[in-house]
């Protein structure tokens, strides 16, 4: 090697070398950051574009840039990653039917540039939106403190109804943007298949294994169902 420098510092091991040269390896499709294009594992983290409205896949340093409030001016939120659990909420089957919810499961968030909660349920075409009752949602709310305090745009809260029944969930929204694709994926026939409602229950089943129980005395219990 000849140059400015040359002959400085002991020689390269070949095999260094060859490490130091190796191009980085290719991330599969889907598989980088969104925001600096570095390559992301399954299980990644989520931030919501608001003014897009959508969810984008990032790495972990990404994701840390926006879980102040106000960062980037509020054009983008990190997706929470707390899971909370009521098994038996507050909720009537009056209230379910006043709310316009026709299936036995959905999802309410709170839409920030709009200033309110709305409502939307799995179908076999994606999310379907449902026109919410705001004062019957109000008096669900105000039932159900411990599952109140919902992160505008980036939390929702998951209910399932099982006969008169009410379970619900206070999740990350990437959740339910996994429910309604698992919908929407495995959805057959008229009411969908035996693989879709054990696919589900595997879903639901998984959600109460990383939750935190909660009661309407506003309580926290052990991690689990």
């Amino acid at each position: 090697m000849t140059g400015p420098g040359a002959g400085t510092g002991p020689p390269m091991a070949p095999g260094l070398r060859r490490f130091l040269e190796r191009p980085k390896p290719k991330a599969a499709p889907g598989e980088l950051c969104e925001m600096c294009t570095e390559p992301i594992r399954s299980g990644h983290s989520h931030v919501v574009n608001l003014e897009a409205r959508n969810l984008m896949c990032t790495c972990r340093p990404c994701w840390l840039l926006f879980t102040r409030d106000g960062a980037a001016q509020g054009r983008y939120r990190s997706v929470p990653e707390r899971y909370l659990h009521d098994p038996g909420a507050a909720i009537t089957p009056v209230q379910w039917d006043a709310i316009s919810i026709p299936v036995s499961m959905a999802f309410f968030f709170e839409n920030s540039q709009m200033g309110q909660f709305v409502a939307f349920y799995p179908s076999p075409a994606g999310a379907t939106e449902s026109m919410l009752e705001l004062t019957t949602w109000a008096e669900i709310l105000a039932a159900n403190p411990h599952l109140a305090e919902v992160t505008p745009d980036v939390e929702a809260l998951l209910v399932r109804r099982d006969g008169d029944r009410f379970e619900c969930w206070l999740v990350p929204i990437d959740a339910c943007y996994e429910l309604v694709g698992r919908v929407k994926l495995k959805w057959k026939g008229f009411d969908g298949g035996a693989e879709l409602w054990e696919d589900l229950d595997a879903f639901l089943d998984g959600l109460r294994e990383r939750s935190v129980l909660v009661g309407r005395t506003g309580g926290h219990a052990e991690r689990g169902g």
